[in-house]
């Protein structure tokens, strides 16, 4: 028999930026909150100080602050006559692994998606009728809009103390912002960060081609700041020591350094670490969920019984429970039915490297999301017309901090693998050689999803989610436009050397670092028969369990996905105060 904890109000599953920005949410009207994590409590000021933060070894090439695939890992397959394996080392699936989860080791991009991003097949079907969309592909609103969730942006990067500049306030179109995005209702919290010389040189060769270049919003805070919860934030430093590192300056945004200083003093709300929820318990008809069953350090399994049931964790992990506890129908890829694991997509990447003759870029210094952008060839911000597909990417040059041991590989074609002429070369490129990254859409195609491995188990005798992907003939057009895009900047930029560079252009690998931003599974939507969740990532299935992350959406826009993250997870908060708290019930009616 299982041991008991007492009840709470609310279970949240995975305390990353999802969980602990609705816990704060939900603690402070009142509720008393129980998060479940499965890693261990990392404290900032113990765990990442700057002496112990900038050690490449251990936190970018080993990648310790990630859930090692020994103890959980997915199998993957191109297609369905393939049979999957599992991935036995690091990959692009970085899931987090403690308090503050993927959020305590990202990079920093903290982007609003677009209104075309949430409605997608609408404004589609608008501007270029159904002839546009690609045989196969999913493509369907979110079922909630920009307008209602700008105020939700607001807050999330008031909050996250992000630096940026605004390009559209009020109506108003300011210099400097980008032109492109959705209308804002107040200036980012911060001023962007400082240009470096890579990002000046990318400006100035975007300009020239008639595009409008602007400094990405940042999870690095520019200036001293008191984010709205009292927490204090420090300047960034520019050391360089962002993605896959935590920031001992309180600098970055992250969970830790934002948001769960002040939920550790709420007295009604409680952390379990080093536990993994192995399932969500429903009622015995089947129409509610009754609390989670988790593992605990020693083993030993408990039942956590809640009012409300908040699954937060990483995207793929919230699947996974969902499918483990039989909640929602899977999807049949042959049938076409079913919605759980359906709408998997991942993110067309393509850009170029770069290598000049004589330059100083300095690349000892930087941040995580110090970058230079233009938006002229993202979502549906240019024609598509006779195009052959939907979507683009923001292109953008990166000033993140090239770490000694990470960049050994970023040469020239011809280097030699060792010796004099390798270090020669080394040496050159350190200070000449960069890169243009495309960071695209994806939308995902009735073939691609996701379910359980039948023969593959994890130690807990569960078996592991199996990956069934490939990039589809949308993602491959749309990958290559852009790569062609980029080397046109490249030039422009004035590099000897400028060499394409597309993802997609072979088949789709999860050793393929090419980008890390994995979604949907359990999409929101306004139709139950193609959605997990309605538009406040309610299950239509059991109304008192939400669905938080990556997982909600339904396609991928050209953009890291931790900004829209925030605002959803807002979103959801209020609606679970103002709405289900009074009335407890399904929030949509169909």
């Amino acid at each position: 028999m299982n041991n008991v904890r007492p009840k709470a109000d609310v279970a949240i599953v995975g305390l990353g930026w999802c969980g602990s920005l609705i816990a704060e949410e939900l603690t402070r009207a009142g509720l008393n909150v129980v998060a479940i994590e499965r890693g261990p409590w990392f404290e900032t000021a113990t765990d990442f100080p700057p002496s112990v933060d900038t050690d490449e070894l251990r936190w970018d090439t080993r990648r310790s602050m990630l859930l090692p695939p020994a103890v959980e890992t997915t199998t993957f397959r191109n297609n369905i006559t393939q049979k999957a394996l599992p991935s036995r080392d690091w990959n692009l699936n970085e899931l987090g692994y403690n308090v503050g989860g993927s959020g305590t080791h990202w990079a920093g991009m903290a982007w609003r998606f677009t209104p075309f991003d949430l409605q997608p097949y609408t404004q589609t079907i608008e501007r270029y009728g159904k002839k546009q969309i690609a045989d196969g592909l999913i493509l369907q609103d979110w079922g909630v809009t920009y307008d209602e969730l700008e105020p939700f942006y607001d807050r999330f990067e008031k909050i996250a103390g992000v630096s940026g500049k605004a390009g559209r306030l009020n109506g108003k179109t300011i210099p400097d912002g980008n032109p492109f995005e959705g209308n804002r209702s107040s200036e980012y919290p911060l001023p962007p960060l400082e240009g470096m010389r890579l990002t000046d040189l990318f400006r100035d060769a975007a300009k020239s081609l008639g595009q409008h270049p602007f400094m990405v919003p940042a999870g690095q805070a520019s200036r001293a700041y008191v984010n709205p919860l009292g927490v204090r934030m420090g300047p960034c430093t520019y050391c360089g020591y962002c993605l896959y590192y935590g920031c001992g300056n309180f600098s970055k945004s992250s969970p830790n350094a934002c948001v769960i200083p002040a939920l550790m003093q709420r007295e009604n709300f409680t952390v379990l670490t080093d536990s993994a929820v192995v399932r969500v318990n429903k009622a015995e008809d089947g129409k509610t969920v009754t609390g989670v069953t988790y593992v605990d350090r020693n083993k030993k399994e408990w039942e956590q019984p809640a009012g409300i049931v908040i699954l937060s964790a990483f995207q793929m992990q919230n699947v996974r429970l969902l499918l483990l506890s039989k909640i929602g129908k899977p999807y049949d890829p042959v049938s076409k039915t079913g919605v759980v694991g359906r709408a998997y997509s991942f993110q067309t990447v393509a850009g170029a490297s770069l290598f000049f003759e004589d330059e100083n870029l300095n690349q000892f210094i930087g941040a995580g999301a110090l970058s230079q952008q233009v938006d002229d060839f993202n979502g549906d911000n240019f024609d598509h017309s006779n195009l052959g597909f939907i979507g683009g990417a923001g292109i953008l040059v990166v000033a993140r901090g090239a770490r000694p041991i990470g960049n050994a590989d970023a040469l020239p074609p011809g280097t030699p693998r060792w010796g004099k002429e390798w270090k020669k070369a080394y040496t050159h490129a350190f200070q000449n050689g960069t890169f243009i990254f495309g960071q695209g859409t994806s939308y995902s195609h009735e073939d691609y999803y996701l379910d359980l491995d039948p023969e593959y188990k994890d130690n807990n005798g569960n078996p592991l989610l199996r990956v069934t992907f490939d990039y589809n003939e949308n993602d491959r057009r749309a990958a290559k436009f852009i790569e062609e895009k980029s080397v046109e900047i490249g030039k422009a930029m004035g590099a000897k050397i400028v060499l394409g560079t597309n993802s997609a252009s072979g088949h789709y690998s999860p050793y393929n670092f090419a980008s890390d931003h994995t979604i949907g599974g359990a999409v929101m939507g306004t139709d139950p028969k193609t959605s997990v969740l309605n538009r406040y990532q309610q299950s239509w299935d059991a109304h008192n369990l939400f669905v938080l992350g990556a997982s909600s959406f339904p396609n991928n826009a050209g953009y890291n996905p931790t900004g829209t993250i925030g605002a959803l997870s807002l979103w959801t908060a209020k609606a679970i105060l103002e709405q289900y708290m009074k009335n407890p019930g399904p929030l949509v009616k169909v």
